[in-house]
């Protein structure tokens, strides 16, 4: 009745039980309240790089005097409140499912973007090989089936740099910079998809990248974006 796949995710059910990851309720990987409580990006926004403002703005404080190599930045909850222990679950714990949960969310809140087709931030080596999967390129490839867009695995490392946790805005930029390259030809236009936007270095290192190789519009496309206050702003 249930193919071999359906009876060992029932035994799984069975000997683990599916729990919440934000509130522990027994019976869904993310139950309905919590899925609801997530604190989605909503106009009005920085047009560039996607922060909540109080008003639409072309560039907003985070962004104004920055050489950013993306078109644009969006991203569907802020990374607070029920959206650290999900990531968390997903990136650290091994919780893969949750790319589709993410993806999803994304789709109902993200304007799908328009390209010829979606790419990802490359595995960054160690912390991969330990998890045994890559949490952008799942959460590029579920996008790929919402959105139908093709996906394809257009960058890689030429280094890998060290944690950028901890760095400051300008350390950051320096530490990802020239760390990423094309595999060859690119799509003239593509969505960037990476799983958290912190302060953008990343992304826009590996924008530069796709731009290089000939990209002419890049778009970048993330699941959350960190939040960040006037005043840690003025102190980058």
């Amino acid at each position: 009745m249930f193919g071999a796949y359906g009876r060992w995710n029932v035994l799984l059910d069975l000997l683990l039980p599916r729990r919440c990851v934000v509130c522990g309720w027994l019976g869904l990987t993310l139950c309905d309240p919590c899925r609801a409580a997530l604190p989605r990006l909503r106009a009005p926004g920085c047009a560039r790089c996607g922060a909540p403002t109080a008003w639409p703005v072309t560039r907003c404080l985070e962004c104004t005097g920055r050489r950013l190599a993306f078109a644009s930045a969006r991203a569907a909850v802020a990374y607070e409140g029920p959206v650290r222990p999900l990531v968390s679950a997903w990136k650290e714990r091994g919780q893969r499912a949750l790319a589709h949960e993410a993806a999803d969310v994304i789709a109902n809140t993200v304007e799908r973007p328009s390209v010829a087709a979606l790419t990802f931030v490359p595995p960054d080596g160690d912390r991969s090989v330990k998890r045994g999967y890559h949490p952008a390129e799942q959460l590029a490839r579920a996008l790929s089936q919402l959105w139908s867009l093709p996906l394809t695995n257009a960058l890689g490392r030429t280094r890998m740099p060290r944690r950028q946790r901890g760095l400051s805005l300008a350390e950051r930029r320096r530490n990802v910079a020239g760390s990423f390259a094309a595999k060859g030809r690119v799509p003239g236009t593509v969505a960037l998809v990476d799983d958290v936007y912190t302060t953008g270095s990343t992304v826009s290192a590996a924008a530069s990248a796709l731009r290089r190789a000939g990209s002419r519009r890049v778009e970048v496309v993330t699941f959350a974006r960190a939040v960040r206050s006037i005043e840690s702003m003025q102190r980058s």
